[in-house]
């Protein structure tokens, strides 16, 4: 057994979870909905291009496929990053009215000590800074993606042929998405 591995089985329930509210890992249940997001923002611009563009879509299906996949990934990273950056600036806001608003709920238990209630307004806390970044990071990307791709595709890119045109818009909107989501701050 090596070091790292007798380090982690020292851990206990309580710091796991606090190490976990503070990597940068998703739970399977914001994965699925980030993914889910990012291929639905991801395939609108098989619509831009197969409408306003031309192009068929049973000649450009791989090209498609393809982007839509690359994007996809690209996307779903950038909710992850911004999500992680925001988590922690939520939690910080929200913390007085978090407490508050747990401390009413729990008034009336006396059976409580101090240390159960911190660890209840500090789950509480992780929720709902969880859900508001989790929220935020999905809209704030969507709509930097989208205006993205309409300056790339419509304005730089507008003269080039309509499949140049796809791939390059396509990545160099997600690519940057993604990019800009590593220096949020």
């Amino acid at each position: 057994m090596s070091a790292k591995a007798a380090k982690q089985k020292n851990l206990t329930k309580e710091e796991e979870l606090l190490l976990q509210d503070f990597s940068r890992n998703v739970s399977t249940k914001s994965s699925a909905l980030f993914y889910g997001n990012a291929l639905i923002v991801s395939a609108i611009p098989i619509w831009l291009f197969w409408r306003i563009h031309q192009m068929d879509l049973y000649q450009s299906g791989i090209l498609f496929v393809v982007g839509t996949v690359i994007s996809t990934y690209l996307v779903s990273l950038a909710y992850k990053n911004v999500k992680f950056v925001l988590k922690h600036k939520v939690a910080q806001k929200r913390e007085e009215a978090v407490a508050r608003e747990v401390m009413k709920m729990i008034s009336d238990d006396k059976k409580m000590n101090k240390k159960e209630k911190d660890e209840r307004i500090l789950w509480k806390k992780n929720e709902v800074a969880d859900y508001e970044a989790t929220t935020f990071s999905i809209f704030y990307n969507n709509a930097f993606y989208l205006v993205l791709l309409i300056v790339i595709s419509f304005y730089i890119l507008r003269n080039f042929n309509p499949n140049v045109n796809y791939v390059f818009s396509v990545g160099s909107a997600a690519g940057l998405l993604a990019l800009f989501s590593t220096s949020t701050k």
